[in-house]
């Protein structure tokens, strides 16, 4: 797919087909995301890779509980109540797969990293024709102590770039975008 045209079509997916991925897409979509670019070349970034529907059932209620406990500390999240209070509602859409890029305490911008590499993970899984959403909610979990003690991530690791992958149920139409804000100086 060209550059261009995979930037223009790339949409953020919260419905998936009933297909998994296979391990070696995944695989091939990581080796992308780390071709990105890094603060002094550091590669701080760590991939944990989650299939299991049960448990990532399990990681919605227990982040959707987080989160709505701790709404009173984030204002900004309130509009998202009646959607998180909702037992049905999966903050994963019900996506296969739940790909966390974690930065390791490495260099001088780790997470910042982190992040250039789930853009290029996001891109390659557009072009290999696959979906991906960004879960910000999911953070209050993945980056609590308990959590990651029970998935064995090191506690100083932090959770950068948690985002679902699969491939998409339905096509996504292109969404308008503001006009940038520019300043020449």
């Amino acid at each position: 797919m060209d550059m261009i045209k995979a930037l223009e079509t790339r949409r953020s997916v919260r419905k998936y087909a009933a297909r998994e991925v296979e391990r070696e897409v995944i695989e091939k979509l990581i080796q992308m995301a780390t071709q990105a670019p890094s603060a002094m070349n550091a590669q701080p970034w760590v991939f944990a890779i989650f299939t299991d529907k049960a448990k990532l059932e399990e990681y919605s209620t227990r982040a959707k509980s987080i989160v709505l406990e701790g709404m009173h500390e984030h204002p900004t999240l309130e509009k998202y109540r009646g959607a998180l209070s909702k037992r049905a509602f999966n903050i994963f859409y019900n996506a296969p797969v739940l790909v966390v890029i974690y930065a390791k305490p490495e260099g001088p911008e780790p997470e910042t990293d982190a992040c250039l590499a789930a853009q290029n993970f996001m891109l390659a899984a557009h072009n290999e024709g696959l979906g991906t959403c960004w879960i910000g909610f999911s953070c209050y979990l993945l980056d609590s102590p308990q959590f990651k003690a029970e998935i064995g991530i090191p506690q100083e690791y932090v959770a950068a770039a948690p985002m679902i992958l699969g491939y998409p149920a339905v096509d996504h139409p292109p969404v308008p975008r503001k006009a940038p804000e520019i300043y020449y100086l």
